[in-house]
């Protein structure tokens, strides 16, 4: 576990740890000191609150509204409340700086276990006219959260999989999310 790094070729461009807007302001990332279950996970991570997910803002660009974040772990609201954390003590402060719109990126979400969409809803009508888009997350995480009605909420898949995300800039990687989202949202 702590071999799984956040993705870092876009630290010139944004570090949240001195963004005087991020939750994560202040934050000096050293030592092994975060741990998920029984093993230690890369200091770059960010603590949400949770036992089990893990979070790490690559990028925000306030003026046009978005954050793009990685997350790491096991997603579970069955347990943890894992939702309540993330909504609480990240999407709430960002939604409060302007963000509206959100890419999760999850290739290191190892399971997930739902509970209830309530929290998932409140993100998404708060967004107003912004989405919550999710991309790199295994397919029987995307098959829960269908199970689990979040396919209302967030959305996935088609040409909004971008596995190529990494050789991209921000700004780019967002022009493609906008133009996809563009063809489905009225």
């Amino acid at each position: 576990m702590h071999n799984l790094e956040p993705f870092q070729n876009w630290e010139n461009l944004y570090d949240p740890g001195t963004d005087e807007k991020s939750p994560f302001f202040g934050t000096r990332y050293e030592g092994y000191e975060l741990s998920l279950y029984d093993h230690y996970i890369h200091p770059l991570w960010d603590y949400i609150g949770s036992e089990t997910l893990y979070v790490k803002v690559l990028y925000i660009q306030y003026e046009e509204g978005y954050a793009i974040i990685e997350m790491m772990g096991e997603w579970n609201d069955t347990l943890h409340n894992d939702i309540m954390n993330l909504k609480r003590n990240l999407i709430d402060p960002l939604i409060f700086e302007g963000i509206r719109r959100f890419v999760l990126i999850g290739e290191n979400i190892l399971n997930f276990h739902g509970l209830e969409d309530d929290y998932y809803q409140e993100w998404y009508e708060e967004a107003e006219e912004g989405w919550i888009v999710a991309m790199g997350f295994r397919e029987f995480v995307y098959r829960e959260w269908t199970r689990y009605g979040l396919d209302a909420c967030i959305s996935w898949g088609g040409r909004l999989e971008i596995t190529q995300w990494r050789t991209l800039s921000p700004a780019k990687l967002m022009e493609m999310i906008q133009y996809e989202m563009g063809h489905r949202l009225p």
